[in-house]
């Protein structure tokens, strides 16, 4: 059955290979990015497709768009991104997942919230195990991201 998908953070590495996938399933895949730390080359080659759309935006502004199911791909995950502007990591975090939602809502389509292992700061024990809380420093350098994805 073809669906309508919003793919937020769409242009990033993931984002981009889940569009890929995504499209050649014969979905028709709207690709939501605001290129803080993602490509455009990424995603150039699916730009001619006619069940293909890219969006350039911000997924901490409010989305209106007929979708059936959302992946939330959107922020930067590498430290050296997310540090090099924390507040943004933070509000991509928080205000894009709540605006994600609030789209699924209203439409009722289905979400899927995507993050990191960074999400459990310094592991104590390798592989995390889904039962595992983390250890987080609540005002470390990486907080921003350790703290902002789990948040919603």
């Amino acid at each position: 059955m073809r669906k309508r998908i919003l793919v937020t953070g769409g242009a990033g590495f993931l984002g981009s290979h889940l569009c890929d996938r995504l499209v050649e399933a014969g979905h028709e895949v709207v690709c939501l990015d605001n290129f803080f730390t993602s490509h455009r080359g990424n995603i150039e080659h699916l730009l001619g497709k006619t069940n293909f759309e890219l969006v350039r935006a911000d997924v901490t502004n409010p989305v209106q768009f007929e979708v059936d199911q959302i992946y939330n791909l959107a922020c930067p995950a590498a430290p050296g991104h997310y540090q090099y502007n924390p507040i943004k990591t933070m509000k991509t975090s928080v205000m894009g997942a709540m605006n994600v939602l609030g789209l699924a809502r209203r439409v009722r389509a289905r979400v899927l919230q995507a993050s990191t292992s960074e999400v459990y700061g310094d592991p104590a024990i390798h592989p995390q195990v889904e039962s595992y809380w983390g250890n987080v420093n609540p005002i470390g350098p990486r907080a921003c991201y350790d703290e902002g994805k789990p948040a919603p």
